[in-house]
């Protein structure tokens, strides 16, 4: 509110362009207000201003600005608070809801499908019918298709199932939320078993996946870390008696 951007200096300040709240917390990134005492009514007719200028603008930058400002007086404020028993303990759980607020982010953003790969392996019915003008793109096609069909075995395989035979039952069937629950060896809806993926953390995988494979296929050579010669390395440096002069 305070900035050169609105025209406000903290020597322009007054009393009555001050607000009030119950908790006020600032760190060196951030600050959150908890509680404001703010007129609840001036504040939604404020929103509303925001909302009408965010639809009636050109510029990106000021519907970014403006959208910015809105979530600030219309949104809410949690607080998580995470325990352990070891710093070790409580950096773990910290990382997972770290993720979990990510993906709920995302989740807002576009949506979720379900989960555990299905949404990609089901992808795959389209690409059966889709037409291609010469052999190349029917390879690509297949490549597509075989990729898209990996998270889903991957999964079943790692928990000791047999991976191909789950995708070739899951793609018998015609309802697309039906998936493979690693965790209890079932077909489940994975969307009423709570095994849902953020549609926009599945699209970017994918795009990225493709973007990588990309430059691998227009490149003249790539550096990889040959495992067979590394087995083969002596496991110590020879002694002196072992060497031959």
């Amino acid at each position: 509110v305070i900035s050169k951007d609105h025209g406000i200096t903290l020597d322009k300040v007054r009393a009555e362009m001050l607000g009030a709240a119950k908790k006020v917390t600032v760190s060196l990134d951030d600050t959150i207000i908890l509680h404001g005492e703010g007129d609840k009514k001036l504040i939604e007719e404020r929103c509303e201003q925001l909302r009408t200028a965010i639809e009636k603008s050109a510029s990106m930058f000021d519907k970014e600005k403006a959208q910015e400002r809105l979530s600030r007086l219309s949104g809410g404020v949690a607080v998580f608070k995470v325990g352990g028993a070891s710093e070790a303990e409580v950096g773990e759980r910290k990382d997972r809801v770290t993720d979990a607020l990510n993906a709920t982010r995302a989740a807002v953003e576009e949506g979720i499908v379900p989960g555990g790969g299905v949404s990609l392996l089901y992808a795959t019915k389209v690409l059966q019918n889709l037409q291609t003008q010469n052999e190349n793109q029917k390879r690509g096609v297949e490549i597509i298709e075989k990729a898209l069909k990996a998270p889903v075995l991957t999964i079943a395989s790692n928990a000791g199932f047999d991976g191909a035979l789950v995708v070739g039952k899951l793609l018998e069937q015609d309802n697309h939320h039906l998936g493979f629950d690693a965790a209890k060896g079932e077909y489940v809806d994975m969307v009423k078993a709570g095994i849902v993926d953020p549609l926009k953390v599945v699209r970017t995988a994918l795009a990225d996946a493709a973007s990588v494979s990309l430059l691998l296929a227009t490149t003249e050579a790539v550096v990889v870390e040959n495992a067979d010669v590394k087995s083969k390395l002596p496991s110590r440096m020879p002694q002196m008696d072992d060497m031959d002069y």
